[in-house]
């Protein structure tokens, strides 16, 4: 997949965002079929690449919070990390299994990466993807929270 250039509004919405999440997220359940992207929904976004954040591609990103301007979520992957899990963790990646959902045409199996929270701008959402259900959800957010101040 080509990789493209982040705007440069990302760039500083994401510096804004950071003091944002440091004083603490509170997460919902929130799925609507309104068209909006909303916590609790699997929707697609640019998402940088942490070693060259001038470069990304489009990826399926879990919401799990919204305040007035901004969506907070974590990115899934397709690759199954479970095989590499010591060396993913040495590099300071955590996953965690969520199964398959209506964001994958293929329907494979995903994986949402718990330590790394995204900041994204409403109308950075390409589009939605499927609502994960609320179990999963909350097993997600239970595990970002070792790593991510969430209310």
């Amino acid at each position: 997949m080509a990789t493209v250039p982040r705007p440069r509004r990302v760039r500083t919405a994401l510096r804004r965002a950071r003091l944002r999440v440091s004083r603490g997220l509170r997460v919902t359940y929130n799925p609507r079929t309104d068209g909006k992207p909303d916590p609790g929904e699997v929707v697609w976004a640019w998402v940088p690449y942490e070693d060259d954040p001038r470069q990304g591609k489009d990826r399926p990103v879990l919401l799990l919070a919204r305040d007035r301007q901004r969506l907070y979520g974590l990115m899934l992957s397709s690759v199954d990390h479970d095989r590499d899990r010591d060396d993913e963790a040495r590099h300071g990646r955590h996953w965690m299994d969520v199964g398959a959902g209506g964001w994958d045409r293929e329907r494979r199996p995903s994986e949402v990466r718990l330590d790394r929270l995204l900041t994204l701008a409403p109308a950075d959402v390409r589009r939605e993807g499927a609502a994960l259900d609320r179990p999963t959800f909350e097993r997600v957010v239970a595990g970002a929270r070792a790593f991510h101040d969430l209310a």
